[in-house]
């Protein structure tokens, strides 16, 4: 029997217990005894999100290739078990081996949105790991930080040894080779601390120094120890089909968000969308060859039991493999009764083909993006839709039998006006009105037209990274008049419009762009009991704002002023390829309302084109 962390008396108390005993399907089990190092991912928030998550799955299966090396996982416990943890004095504790995680030699945590930066703490605290990097002695597993928000990771830079920005699949053996030689040697921590910092892509931060203008903006950013770069550069895996990818993926007992296989077609995104900070931090678009493809397909879905496939993708229709893909999974696996998901299609003729075959038509909805309500805004952002493609494929979809549409926008985007607002209503409309052109008796019932808006959160290594933000009452006023023009449309009863919190997304906002200092309110907020802050009912508006006021910090500094372009912006030591210059090019042609192409029609010069493989290459055009 194993031995496991919580007695069953603490099991019996609190919600799911099965996301702390571990022991799931193709969960990795070593003997400790033969492993040198041990090595504790963490995803900082509940047990079904992060069991959802392909990167965690991606570099659990890399880590446990390494004859030497214990990749263990843990996810933030939920609040129930939180307060039996703290009061009984119970270390968090890794689902495998169910050992406490501050015996392990590192604890790498993905970080993918801003709202769980107070849950990281919850980790470190419960952990008995020292929250402050400078705290931890020799004793302490070394924290690292990765993903999308390590691209700018200064509002957690006291809290980690070191940031891994890129991709995961092409330095951690470099990695953990010179943990193991630092070991043998007798070195110290800041002695193997350094050694990374000279691995493209680490970035350390107690070896780099800021310094503040009187008006609160960045005077200067400079590294304080002559051996480590001056820039970070990002890593990127260029061969995707020749790198790792899971085999046996792990298997919850419980429902996760997505309990299904998750088969990555490709990374990047040819589209160039001014607000969307993928499209730019994973350049250029590189693609996984189809027999890779087919394979894994074939050899997750035995490993796993799984009754559904989803393509991954930022912008699957852009897969130039992906018509051939998808017939072949549709004719290999649905008889054996697998759904087919596909996340991320334009919708046209070949995508309406598909979903009919793989969707129960009567069931599902489908879904557009149109971000913007006009096409003046929609130029804007780049978003390369036209209102004509939109309407044609609403009717495509009507006419083969749909009748349920879901429309995602963004309210505050860059030089929005209020007929830009007030198109938002007129388009959910029309969309409706072209289902209403079909006959009577060729309609399958009444339509439904759900709208959602979203805030717009402009965010590092894009072009409106300069831009203001919209404050929390602007965004309410701007929600209840769109809200009020959707009650004057003909076909108001068939539209439902959704909306998100705004002061959620303000201190989205202010995290997403903060710099160093924003650690001790990230603190403070924790400590004052912050924690699960994207789940709204245990968000803490209040505590946050006390924390803002506590350290005489203005959250607006962060989110309401115009960045001028020579500002020194805190992740501007970090280089993700696409240069400031093309930023700034794109910014001014946003200003303009000008579109780009996208990068198959024709390049744009970003700087991707450095890391010398993908879309830029494609067909000897260079």
């Amino acid at each position: 029997m194993r031995k496991l962390a919580l007695s069953d008396e603490i099991l019996l108390t609190v919600e799911k217990p099965a996301r702390y005993i571990g022991n799931e399907v193709n969960m990795v089990v070593k003997d400790l005894d033969k492993i040198d190092i041990r090595f504790c991912m963490c995803f900082p928030d509940v047990y079904e999100i992060g069991m959802s998550h392909l990167g965690i799955q991606i570099l659990y299966d890399m880590f446990n290739r390494r004859g030497d090396t214990y990749c263990e996982r843990v996810y933030s416990p939920w609040v129930d078990l939180d307060a039996i943890m703290r009061e009984k004095n119970i270390p968090l504790f890794a689902l495998e081996s169910q050992d406490p995680i501050k015996d392990f030699d590192f604890l790498g945590i993905t970080l993918q949105y801003e709202m769980c930066y107070t849950n990281i703490l919850q980790v470190l605290e419960l952990s008995q790991i020292p929250i402050y990097a400078k705290d931890r002695t020799e004793e302490d597993p070394i924290v690292v930080g990765g993903g999308p928000c390590a691209y700018n990771p200064e509002p957690l830079a006291d809290f980690f040894d070191f940031f891994y920005i890129g991709e995961g699949e092409t330095a951690y053996d470099e990695i953990l080779d010179l943990y193991k030689e630092n070991k043998k040697n007798g070195g110290s921590r800041t002695d193997f601390l350094r050694k990374v910092a000279n691995v493209q892509g680490m970035y350390v931060p107690m070896f780099y120094d800021v310094t503040y203008n009187e008006d609160n903006t960045i005077a200067s950013f400079t590294k304080n120890d002559p051996e480590v770069p001056d820039m970070v550069k990002k890593q990127v895996e260029m061969a995707l089909s020749e790198t790792v990818y899971p085999e046996k993926p792990l298997v919850p007992y419980i429902k996760a968000i997505q309990d299904r296989v998750v088969l990555e077609i490709q990374r990047g995104c040819i589209r160039g969308c001014r607000f969307c900070q993928a499209g730019m931090i994973y350049r250029p678009i590189r693609e996984r060859d189809l027999e890779f493809l087919k394979e894994r397909a074939y050899e997750m879905l035995k490993a796993t039991g799984h009754e559904e496939i989803s393509l991954s993708s930022l912008s699957s229709s852009d897969y130039s493999k992906l018509q051939e893909l998808v017939y072949f999974l549709i004719d290999e696996f649905r008889s054996k009764g697998v759904n087919i998901s596909l996340p991320s299609l334009r919708i046209d003729a070949f995508a309406l083909d598909v979903m009919s075959k793989v969707q129960d038509v009567k069931k599902s909805s489908l879904t557009f993006a149109p971000e913007a309500g006009s096409q003046r805004l929609r130029d804007v952002i780049n978003k390369g839709l036209t209102e004509e493609v939109i309407l044609k494929g609403a009717m495509d979809a009507f006419t083969s039998g749909w009748n349920r549409v879901k429309l995602y926008f963004m309210l505050g985007l860059p030089t929005e006006n209020y007929e830009d607002i007030e198109g938002i209503a007129t388009l959910s409309d029309k969309i409706a009105r072209e289902y209403y052109t079909i006959p009577k008796e060729e309609r399958n019932g009444r339509v439904s037209i759900v709208s959602s808006t979203s805030f717009f959160v402009p965010k590092p290594f894009t072009p409106f990274q300069w831009v203001r933000m919209n404050t929390s009452e602007e965004f309410l006023e701007k929600q209840r008049f769109l809200n009020g023009k959707m009650r004057e449309q003909l076909n108001a009863k068939s539209i439902k419009y959704n909306w998100h919190e705004a002061e959620l997304t303000m201190l989205e906002g202010v995290l997403a762009r903060g710099d160093r200092r924003l650690s001790k309110i990230v603190y403070d907020a924790y400590k004052a009991g912050c924690i699960y802050d994207s789940w709204s009912e245990h968000f803490k508006y209040d505590l946050w704002m006390k924390a803002f006021e506590d350290n005489n910090m203005d959250p607006l500094f962060y989110t309401s002023r115009e960045r001028e372009f020579e500002e020194i912006l805190p992740w501007d030591f970090i280089d993700v390829g696409v240069t400031k210059k093309f930023l700034i090019r794109e910014y001014e042609r946003a200003v303009s309302e000008k579109i780009t192409p996208n990068c198959r029609q024709a390049c744009s010069g970003c700087g991707a084109m450095s890391f010398g493989g993908g879309v830029c290459f494609e067909g000897g055009v260079q």
